[in-house]
């Protein structure tokens, strides 16, 4: 499934449906001399580039009105260097085919996110996470990369080799230039064994703490207008497989998780009144479950219901207090809530603009179906967030702008002069970096 959806006329639109654009052109560059070339091109052109991989970003980051750059014929694994323990893949390369690639070489990458649609440059560039105690962000797992520059030179970024570009690009936004391959630490593929189960949302944050750090992997997921949240745990494990049976899979990823809370969001935006009812009935019909497999079968699943998001990472000892008031401003608000919140953590890291940057953090990401009004909810939901300092997703919904990183973001500034250095004339400008890099 390609998620972009390219709409008629030459418009993009995003998987979330909420960014429309229509590019001046688009190129579907076949190698990363075509690209330089693409590049050098737009420039004399007077056009700005800008690269688009799936469209998973809900913010307006990929969108441009000059060059549209198309990564899908810049896909596949270059090289797997097994005594080094990496694997160098093209940038428009989708993660769901990496971790497929990977596993069939015996290898996985440590942590991921839980959605594999993404190209891997277009999910590194945003800050894609998932869960972890020890283990970071996709962008932290990166060991070298390859970029093409607005004058269309082709850097190559490690520790060792332009190293503050490298401390920057791994989540560049795509403002420093076109990320064109990848190098990933991966490990020999592992085990995970998957615990989830329903637990009292109070129990959960009396033991946050203790939940986090007996687990390599913690996550939960809150239903507004509930006391009730599904939790997730996720560690090694030295075997034997014991995969989720077919059915009981069908069950509950297809059936529940998406067929059924389809149907549920359907009636949640027709019938907003019935949406606290609804979110009872759905916090109690997921069961407890246990299941062993590779990882990217464990950290991944389909995601079929569309939906808008924000999310915000704030200090780690700062997320019980932020989800008290979360929870106290839905149940005043009489906003009707018709999606899970998402928690998950990440240790600090030492990435420029990674929301994880120097700090141990957790993400609360809260979400609206497709079609429903989420102003009102995700407005509220900010100014709870940025109370705490909180960082957003730079793929995700918010209204922060440069002033506001600027205070968040030690290394802001590091990162601004590096653009000046690389991108003098912003060749690789639009609205939204405009907005959250400053002009």
């Amino acid at each position: 499934m390609s998620s972009t959806a390219s709409g008629k006329n030459g418009t993009w639109r995003n998987w979330g449906g909420n960014v429309t654009v229509r590019p001046a052109r688009e190129v579907v560059p076949a190698s990363v001399d075509e690209l330089a070339a693409a590049v050098r091109q737009a420039a004399e052109d007077g056009l700005k580039v800008k690269a688009v991989g799936s469209g998973h970003s809900f913010t307006a980051i990929a969108a441009t009105d000059g060059v549209s750059v198309r990564p899908q014929l810049l896909t596949g694994i270059r090289n797997i260097d097994r005594k080094a323990m990496t694997v160098t893949v093209e940038a428009g390369t989708p993660l769901k085919r990496l971790n497929v690639a990977l596993a069939r070489e015996g290898l996985s990458l440590t942590n991921m996110g839980d959605i594999m649609e993404q190209t891997v440059s277009g999910a590194t560039s945003t800050g894609t996470h998932g869960t972890g105690r020890e283990s970071a962000s996709l962008a932290a797992q990166i060991r070298e990369l390859e970029l093409v520059t607005a004058d269309g030179s082709v850097l190559t970024c490690s520790e060792k080799e332009n190293p503050e570009v490298f401390a920057a690009a791994r989540v560049g936004l795509g403002a420093l230039g076109i990320v064109t391959a990848i190098t990933f630490a991966v490990e020999p593929v592992f085990l995970l064994t998957a615990r989830e189960e329903p637990m009292p949302l109070d129990r959960v944050l009396a033991e946050f703490d203790q939940l986090r750090t007996e687990n390599e992997h913690f996550e939960f997921y809150w239903f507004p207008h509930t006391g009730n949240t599904n939790t997730k745990r996720n560690n090694r494990s030295a075997g034997p497989p014991q995969p989720m049976g077919q059915l009981a899979g069908w069950f509950e990823d297809e059936f529940l998780s998406n067929g059924v809370f389809h149907a549920a969001q359907l009636l949640g935006r027709a019938v907003p009144a019935v949406v606290p009812t609804v979110a009872r009935i759905s916090s109690t019909a997921l069961s407890a479950r246990s299941y062993t497999d590779i990882p990217y079968k464990v950290f991944t699943s389909p995601r079929r219901v569309r939906f808008v998001e924000m999310e915000y990472a704030v200090p780690r000892e700062a997320l019980v207090g932020t989800l008290r008031e979360l929870k106290a401003m839905v149940d005043r608000s009489g906003l009707r809530v018709n999606f899970p919140v998402e928690v998950r953590t990440a240790p600090a890291d030492d990435i420029a603009l990674s929301t994880a940057s120097a700090r141990d953090s957790a993400y609360i990401a809260v979400h609206m179906f497709r079609g429903t009004p989420y102003q009102a909810y995700f407005t509220a939901a900010e100014r709870i967030f940025t109370a705490h300092e909180g960082r957003p997703h730079w793929g995700k919904v918010h209204t922060r702008d440069a002033d506001y990183f600027a205070g968040v973001y030690p290394r802001f500034g590091e990162f601004t002069a590096l653009r000046d250095r690389l991108d003098p004339d912003r060749l690789f400008q639009n609205d939204y970096l405009r907005r959250v890099l400053g002009p």
